[in-house]
């Protein structure tokens, strides 16, 4: 089973090393899926893809090695962005906000767009400009 390849420890161990190199797409997906599979409403169907994606995202082995630059992380965001589509039910915004919290922490806060068309973030984006 999926779940079976995943660890809390080696999930935020990747992400402390590579956040930066991964980029912001990489890890807010990869948040979505962490935060939505800790939930207890999640079912376990769902949980399995999310998993199976985030250990394919902490795995030394992938398709395409992450310490290739630009293309390191490609494989990894489509195999995350699959299992989004998937579950995306699962994706509410208690788990957008979470993960939100901690894409600012890491990446400050992204300037000049949208989250998810929120009508606060859309009309604050819509005055600056």
């Amino acid at each position: 089973m999926a779940h079976s390849r995943f660890s809390d420890k080696g999930y935020w161990n990747k992400l402390s090393r590579f956040a930066l190199i991964a980029g912001r797409e990489a890890v807010e997906k990869s948040l979505y899926l962490y935060y939505a599979a800790q939930r207890p409403e999640t079912p376990k169907w769902a949980k399995t893809a999310m998993y199976g994606a985030l250990a394919y995202f902490i795995s030394p082995v992938d398709a395409m090695p992450d310490f290739l630059p630009m293309l390191g992380f490609t494989d990894d965001i489509a195999v995350m962005a699959a299992a989004i589509g998937m579950v995306s039910f699962y994706i509410n915004d208690e788990v957008k906000a979470k993960a939100r919290n901690k894409l600012n922490a890491w990446f400050g806060e992204k300037q000049g767009t949208t989250y998810e068309g929120t009508a606060e973030h859309t009309e604050s984006a819509r005055t600056r400009g």
